[in-house]
């Protein structure tokens, strides 16, 4: 039986965000301010944790996971930049410190914005993983001065184009909303999750952590925050981002549905067509998670990105 559309939609959209389906499927240390007292009520959709110094690096997770997706990532960079990590609000156990906003995602942009003015960051590097880099997209086509460069694992402009190009946020917000009242409700136990990373991480035990840290998230803010996600195309908006952008691709997780690395690569490419500054890599061995399953790769190329002139300029 061939997979319908709606599903295979959905698939690739949990391979994109770090999420469970619906059941019906180095550079040069730059001097950083110390960081400013932070106050958690001004950004209760997040919380921070900072460490290391140097160049203020904003780290944001995908979809259902904590902070702690990035711990390998900021142990390379600590000695050289000052990591401000951060855990959105609902997912993996970090409690919800205000009501659940509809829509979320505008919020948590303006609150990441606003948290980075407060603490004085001097264009902070923003490295966002799946739903982070969405968020690392929308954050510097709101303020292109604010944010400095961005490092994009595995994220599109507009996860609903992945398959369909021609999809507008008009065709797609009836299916968004379908999935989003779907995952709600959704009780899927650690079993059926765990299934389901295995398309999205290779090791076993990260496949299990993952599938944890789904079902401690609140179902109605990951139902939200993928309704946000479909209903947002920012392929035209990306032209306002200033600075350069390095985008880390992931396709071996993609071949179960026919795809090849040049097929996914100009799906890409499409997406970031009008992006000015931007530099699309593909991996060749690692799943969505692109820093567990390839990370020599992905710590050598964004090594790289980092240590260029234009990047590492202040």
């Amino acid at each position: 039986m061939k997979t319908s559309a709606f599903a295979r939609t959905l698939s690739v959209a949990a391979l994109l965000l770090g999420a469970a389906a619906p059941a019906v499927l180095a550079a040069p240390a730059v001097a950083a301010s110390a960081p400013v007292a932070d106050n958690p009520a001004a950004h209760p959709t997040f919380t921070v944790r900072v460490v290391g110094q140097g160049r203020p690096l904003l780290l944001i997770p995908g979809l259902n996971c904590p902070g702690a997706v990035w711990d390998e990532t900021v142990a390379h960079y600590q000695k050289q930049y000052q990591c401000h990590i951060i855990s959105l609000a609902g997912f993996a156990g970090t409690p919800l410190a205000a009501p659940l906003t509809d829509p979320l995602l505008p919020a948590v942009r303006d609150q990441l914005l606003a948290y980075i003015n407060t603490q004085k960051l001097n264009h902070p590097v923003v490295l966002g993983h799946s739903l982070g880099g969405f968020l690392g997209l929308a954050m510097s086509v709101a303020q292109p001065d604010a944010v400095g460069p961005l490092v994009i694992v595995d994220s599109l402009p507009f996860l609903a184009a992945a398959q369909n190009p021609a999809a507008t946020v008009e065709t797609v917000r009836p299916m968004a909303e379908q999935t989003r009242q779907q995952m709600k409700k959704s009780q899927a136990p650690l079993a059926a999750r765990r299934a389901m990373m295995a398309g999205m991480v290779t090791d076993t035990a990260r496949q299990t952590q993952v599938a944890r840290w789904g079902l401690a998230s609140d179902p109605a803010t990951t139902g939200q925050a993928m309704y946000d996600m479909y209903t947002t195309d920012l392929r035209t908006d990306v032209a306002r981002i200033k600075q350069p952008v390095l985008v880390l691709g992931a396709w071996a997780a993609y071949a179960q549905y026919g795809s090849t690395k040049e097929s996914t690569k100009a799906v890409f490419a499409q997406q970031y067509a009008k992006l000015p500054q931007t530099r699309i890599e593909m991996s060749e061995a690692g799943r969505h998670f692109l820093m567990y399953d390839d990370t020599a790769w992905f710590l050598a190329q964004t090594d790289a990105f980092l240590k260029q002139p234009a990047v590492a300029k202040k």
